[in-house]
């Protein structure tokens, strides 16, 4: 079974005849090239295919997107707010290799010690949390500029140094 990966949500219907604007975090304009399906969470945890019939790049975080079978404002209406999921496989095509989602699967390493393998990346204003497994509980990891060493996009590994205690929370 394929893992998903969440890259956005339906923010609007965009025309009568049922395209929608999809806003993503892929961290690039997109126009789906090469993706014939997005995934759309219509019901909590299932994922429902929709097959691409055009998509078209508004700017670097939305994109217009025609499914097959919306076909008119009110169908494309339903969508609304819905999160969009793509395989892991179609992700890692269309994320930008320097967009901070790009980063979904890294291992984050602080003084050559393993803290853990980022599980979601959850971009704020000011700075990005890693959400990471660390002694079996939920942690997150702040990195900004003071925290962030180094990425070494090859080993698929995030340094950095984190302040005094911020682990302890999680022990």
């Amino acid at each position: 079974m394929s893992e998903y990966i969440q890259i956005g949500k339906v923010v609007a219907t965009f025309n009568v005849q049922g395209e929608v604007i999809v806003k993503h975090s892929l961290g690039k304009k997109t126009n789906f090239k090469g993706t014939e399906v997005l995934f759309v969470e219509l019901i909590k945890g299932k994922f429902i295919p929709h097959f691409l019939v055009h998509a078209k790049a508004k700017n670097e975080e939305e994109c217009y997107v025609q499914f097959e079978g919306i076909n008119s404002k009110e169908a494309a209406h339903k969508l609304i707010g819905k999160p969009i999921w793509l395989t892991e496989e179609a992700f890692r095509k269309q994320a930008g290799k320097k967009s901070a989602i790009a980063l979904l699967d890294y291992t984050v390493i602080e003084n050559n010690t393993i803290l853990g393998k980022v599980n979601e990346v959850i971009e704020q204003p000011h700075q990005v949390l890693l959400s990471i497994t660390y002694n079996n509980n939920e942690a997150y990891i702040p990195l900004h500029e003071e925290t962030l060493i180094k990425i070494n996009h090859s080993k698929k590994e995030i340094h950095v140094q984190l302040p005094n205690g911020l682990l302890d929370i999680y022990a």
